[in-house]
């Protein structure tokens, strides 16, 4: 799937001729002409990159990007006619990832698009990789693996026990009863009696704090169990 790029410049000759060179780097391009108009666009578009000038009429470059800061993590590329360090500045700060000012090299600018692209594929993609791990101190758990690392050792738990431990671990702060623990992992109502949990968290401590530096499951007297923020 090709990448999508809004081009937001109230001049319709920087607009056609960004146009020009993205297409002919592969890229799909929307042309927005005020910062009004880009935002309606990103309402209904997948938008992977965005060059936005920060001097338009109504609502400005710079406003557009504190909007959009608000809800996407977008690349933006910052175009001004204006040479000064605090017109920098102010766009980097607002949110931008990148600036060029006018007149402005076309070919330069395709290179800094392949460049921000290339590190938000791999951004997003390492955060794909690790949504599914948990750190905790020298614990991680991978559920993607269904494996506990404490450090470099590994813990073999069962699948009960991994499934009581994530669901502490993705909750850290939460206090959960034992009827909680068992409903939620064993899929079935509890009754009064059931000593269940208590057992195979028993079973999970002895296995961690055998190799943890601390203490990472903490009893709550009378109420249940949790791990720490």
């Amino acid at each position: 799937m090709k990448n999508k790029i809004l081009v937001v410049d109230d001049e319709k000759e920087i607009r056609n001729l960004l146009e020009i060179y993205l297409l002919n780097e592969g890229y799909d391009v929307i042309k927005a002409e005020d910062g009004r108009e880009a935002l309606n666009i990103l309402d209904k578009e997948d938008i992977q990159l965005m060059i936005l000038d920060i001097m338009m009429p109504g609502i400005d470059g710079i406003e557009v990007c504190k909007s959009i800061r608000e809800k996407l993590d977008i690349p933006i590329i910052m175009l001004s006619a204006k040479s000064e360090d605090m017109d920098k500045i102010q766009g980097i700060m607002t949110g931008a990832d990148d600036y060029m000012t006018k007149p402005f090299n076309p070919l330069e600018l395709t290179v800094r698009v392949k460049s921000l692209l290339r590190r938000a594929y791999y951004f997003n993609n390492k955060l794909k990789s690790n949504k599914n791990i948990i750190e905790i101190e020298n614990l991680s758990i991978d559920k993607s693996k269904h494996k506990v690392m404490i450090g470099e050792i590994e813990v073999v738990l069962t699948s009960r026990e991994f499934d009581i431990l994530y669901l502490l671990a993705s909750n850290r702060g939460r206090v959960f009863s034992t009827e909680e623990i068992f409903e939620k992992v064993w899929k079935e109502q509890y009754y009064q009696s059931n000593n269940t949990v208590m057992v195979h968290m028993s079973r999970i401590r002895e296995k961690i704090e055998r190799y943890a530096n601390n203490k990472i499951i903490h009893t709550v007297w009378g109420v249940g169990y949790k791990i720490e923020k």
